[in-house]
C-alpha cells in the first residue's frame, strides 16, 4: 500500500448512511403549546444551608464536582455494584402503588413508618415520634428556613438535630449521621427520609421489588420495604388529611397539633441493644 494516497473502503455494506429526520419521514413537526406555569417538587428545610450566603457557597461547591470526579477515577474492579433480581420479590404480587415504608433504627429506637421519599431535599422527625423518643439530653438547633408543601403553606420547624440512623442488619449494616427538621405537623408517618440518605449511604431504590440496597464495607446491606405497614399508613394518612379541612374549615386553631390522648404510632417503643456508632 503506497503512504499518502487515498483509500477506499472496499465494504460498501459497512458503510454509515445518514438517517432522514424526522420531518422527511412524513412526521409534521408541531409548534410547542404555551406554558401555563412551571409545577416543582417540595423543597425547604437547611438541607442546603440555612442562610442565602450558605445556599450561594453550596451552589460555588457544586460546580467544582465534575473537576473532581475526574481527577479522582476510581479504579476498575474496585466498586462494588448493586443489583435489583426478578427472584428478590416484586412483580405482579405487589400493586404497585404502595410507598416505600421500612423500618429502621434511630438514636437507638426501633422505628416504624419510616418513609423514604426520593423528593424530599430533607429528613424530617415529626414532633410526636420525636416527643416519645425523649432525646431531653439531644440539643435543638434553631432553624431559620421553613419547608414548603405542595399548595404553598408554610411550615417552621420546631428545630434541627442530628442523630444516628443505622440501615440493614448484621454483618451488612451500616450508620450515618443524619441531621433532621423537627416538625409539628399531621402525618401518618414517624420519619421520613429524603435524599441526603442517598448520598450518606451510597443507596438505591428500587419501587419494583420495594426494598433498598446500599454499600457496606465488603457487601452490600438491604432492608425489604413493609407493604402492610405502607397500606395502613395511605389510609391513616387520608383520615387525617379529612380531620385538618374539617378543623380549619371549623375555625379550630393550631389544627396539626394532636392531644396527649390521641393514638401513639411509636407505642410499639424497642430499644435495640447494639451500640450505635456515627460512621462516616
Amino acid at each position: 500500500m503506497d503512504k499518502g494516497k487515498e483509500v477506499k473502503d472496499p465494504s460498501p455494506a459497512l458503510q454509515v448512511k445518514s438517517v432522514p429526520r424526522a420531518s422527511t419521514m412524513g412526521r409534521t413537526e408541531v409548534n410547542d403549546p404555551p406554558r401555563k406555569g412551571i409545577i416543582r417538587m417540595i423543597t425547604g428545610g437547611s438541607t442546603d444551608g440555612d442562610s442565602q450566603r450558605a445556599r450561594n457557597a453550596q451552589v460555588r461547591e457544586a460546580y467544582g464536582i465534575k473537576m473532581k470526579e475526574i481527577i479522582e477515577v476510581e479504579p476498575a474492579g474496585a466498586a462494588l455494584l448493586i443489583r435489583f433480581n426478578q427472584e428478590e420479590g416484586g412483580g405482579p404480587r405487589i400493586p404497585g402503588h404502595d410507598a416505600l415504608v421500612i423500618t429502621a433504627l434511630l438514636a437507638n429506637y426501633k422505628i416504624e413508618r419510616v418513609f423514604i421519599d426520593s423528593g424530599s431535599s430533607a429528613d424530617k422527625l415529626f414532633g410526636e415520634a420525636y416527643d416519645q423518643m425523649q432525646l431531653g439530653d439531644v440539643p435543638l438547633e434553631v432553624v431559620d428556613t421553613s419547608l414548603y408543601g405542595f399548595a404553598g403553606e408554610v411550615v417552621h420547624p420546631r428545630g434541627m438535630t442530628s442523630l444516628p440512623l443505622t440501615l440493614g442488619t448484621f454483618p451488612f449494616r451500616k450508620t450515618c449521621l443524619l441531621k433532621f427538621l423537627v416538625v409539628d405537623i399531621l402525618s401518618a408517618y414517624n420519619v421520613i427520609l429524603g435524599r441526603p440518605i442517598f448520598k450518606c449511604f451510597r443507596c438505591s431504590q428500587s419501587m419494583y421489588h420495594m426494598k433498598i440496597k446500599f454499600l457496606v464495607d465488603g457487601g452490600v446491606g438491604k432492608v425489604q420495604a413493609d407493604i402492610l405497614q405502607a397500606q395502613r399508613c395511605y389510609v391513616e394518612a387520608i383520615t387525617k388529611g379529612k380531620k385538618r379541612i374539617l378543623e380549619e374549615t371549623s375555625g379550630e386553631k393550631n389544627p396539626t397539633k394532636l392531644g396527649k390522648d390521641s393514638t401513639s404510632r411509636t407505642e410499639h417503643k424497642e430499644v435495640d441493644p447494639v451500640a450505635v456508632q456515627p460512621v462516616e
